[in-house]
């Protein structure tokens, strides 16, 4: 069913696009955070309702997510929020290693003055929510961090690549983190890829990604072995 018709005389509603685009960007979020958990049961009624947003942009939102394999659309069953997977966590990262170097090089090389500027901030936002110990902070500017990325590297083959794989490693990342990596540890990593592509240092932002990877690698090797022989986690601890 199509969302209802503004009332005559009323403001003209946003663009459907910047709707869907913040349905995306908060059904995200939920996910990235697990406050929507792996297994967990959604519906478009529901979340219209949660977010105070119309069906349409909801379900546009839940096609996106789909197709980055942070949901699952079941004929006649319903939507699910897919699990986490350690050893699939560790795959998508030998084809993530790559696509973040190569991005990293390009934006330190093609990044404009305002978009440099930028990189400069979020480098700096990102260690003072370490400091506060703001883990949705950080979350937020990471986020902020992989679109600037994407935007200053001006490759869009690239970047549609990556935007398959950004969503399931922040949330890989988000659920494992107090126990086998380091919010000031990660703070300082982004914070070095960013401070050279706004330097515009193209062979140090390349090897401050792969620093960055490492660093992620580590996380999941060390989750996939407290989870060897378990299944995929449907909750959190």
């Amino acid at each position: 069913m199509s969302d209802p018709a503004p009332e005559p005389g009323s403001d003209p509603p946003p663009p459907a696009r910047s709707l869907t685009e913040r349905a995306y960007r908060e059904l995200e979020e939920e996910i990235a955070l697990l406050r929507l958990p792996p297994g967990a049961a959604v519906s478009e009624a529901v979340l219209s309702r949660r977010f105070g947003l119309g069906r349409t942009p909801i379900r546009e939102a839940l096609q996106r997510l789909a197709r980055e394999g942070l949901v699952e659309i079941l004929p006649r069953r319903g939507i699910r929020v897919t699990l986490i997977d350690a050893a699939a966590q560790l795959r998508l990262l030998e084809a993530r290693r790559a696509l973040e170097r190569l991005l990293a090089h390009a934006a330190a090389e093609r990044a404009d003055a305002e978009q440099s500027h930028r990189f400069a901030e979020i480098a700096a936002g990102m260690e003072r929510a370490a400091a506060a110990d703001d883990d949705t902070g950080f979350m937020r500017l990471d986020r902020a961090f992989n679109l600037l990325l994407l935007a200053a590297a001006r490759n869009e083959f690239a970047a549609r690549a990556m935007t398959l794989m950004n969503g399931l490693a922040r949330r890989f990342w988000y659920r494992h983190f107090r126990e086998a990596a380091d919010l000031a540890l990660a703070a300082r990593l982004h914070a070095e890829v960013a401070r050279a592509v706004a330097e515009g240092a193209a062979d140090k932002a390349a090897a401050a990604a792969d620093a960055l990877i490492a660093y992620m690698e580590g996380v999941a090797h060390r989750a996939a072995a407290r989870c060897a022989g378990k299944s995929p986690e449907t909750t959190p601890d």
